[in-house]
């Protein structure tokens, strides 16, 4: 019952995703996209695509997308906007924040970003122009993926918050209880590897074209910077589990709960009465 419910929602978001598709213009800027990418696919093997590709794509958007944010902390008039006023940024931080990044972009992230063109061999995953999805498709399975990674990311980060490990890998990730964009993947190599691996889960299930992994790459550091830079300031002051992106998982999990405790409640309703025929409930089970 569940399998076909999961495959009539497939169906109807495949289903909305060629009907958008299918009412939209024309591209453009297509022409000069195909002579681009036939470029690369006549110039460059598939391994240089998928890996040296893939590692020029996730700096070039990460550190692109922190350059604002990181030149707004020192602009004098634009301080006023900054939320926690008694935490100035310094360049000593953003130093120390950096070498830790560049670290785990080369030392960790870079050797499982090799892996992308095995990957793309193992899976036939196609590199052509004619295979490419258009962007529609691409948004619904970012969307997808994203669903499928805040899944990961919310049970392995609530895991690394227990106590007994919080204190030798996560705690890194909060030494800056004023948080900044590029603060976004600074982490303990263990952590890297560990939320990191939710990133390529989404991807063994929708990747139908190497375009993909660029696409889900930059949407999901969009949106990670994007936390960090402006709504994650509460999490590192307090140190909680939840991200905002989390949320909706959270939500999902809370009905869950709720609902299982009020189907718990109804069954001890049900057999109390079963019980005792017309006999009071017990007061931990009394509905007003």
């Amino acid at each position: 019952m569940e399998v076909n419910s999961t495959a009539t929602i497939l169906s109807s978001a495949f289903l909305a995703v060629e009907y958008v598709d299918a009412v939209l213009p024309d591209n453009p800027l297509q022409p000069s996209l195909q002579y681009a990418w036939g470029y690369v696919n006549e110039n460059y093997t598939k391994f240089q695509i998928a890996t040296w590709g893939s590692l020029i794509v996730h700096e070039a958007i990460y550190f692109l997308f922190c350059l604002p944010g990181f030149l707004f902390q020192f602009l004098p008039f634009m301080q006023k906007y900054k939320i926690q006023q008694d935490k100035p940024e310094t360049w000593e931080k953003q130093w120390r924040c950096f070498k830790m990044l560049l670290f785990n972009h080369f030392c960790i992230q870079l050797p499982m970003i090799c892996g992308t063109y095995h990957f793309t061999e193992f899976f036939s995953i196609p590199y052509d122009w004619d295979s490419m999805p258009r962007w529609p498709y691409l948004l619904a399975q970012c969307l997808g993926c994203a669903v499928i990674e805040d899944t990961w990311h919310y049970f392995l980060h609530r895991l690394l918050h227990h106590r007994s490990i919080y204190k030798h890998i996560h705690k890194v990730h909060h030494e800056f209880t004023a948080p900044f964009g590029m603060q976004a993947e600074y982490a303990h190599p263990a952590e890297t590897v560990i939320l990191g691996s939710g990133f390529f889960i989404g991807i063994m299930v929708f990747c139908n074209h190497v375009t993909l992994l660029w696409a889900w790459v930059a949407f999901r550091l969009l949106e990670t910077i994007d936390v960090h830079r402006y709504t994650h300031t509460h999490t590192h002051t307090v140190n909680t589990a939840n991200t905002p992106f989390s949320l909706f998982v959270e939500k999902c999990i809370s009905t869950l709960l709720t609902t299982t405790r009020g189907l718990q409640l109804s069954l001890t309703v049900v057999l109390w009465s079963d019980h005792q025929g017309s006999a009071a409930l017990p007061a931990c089970c009394s509905l007003v």
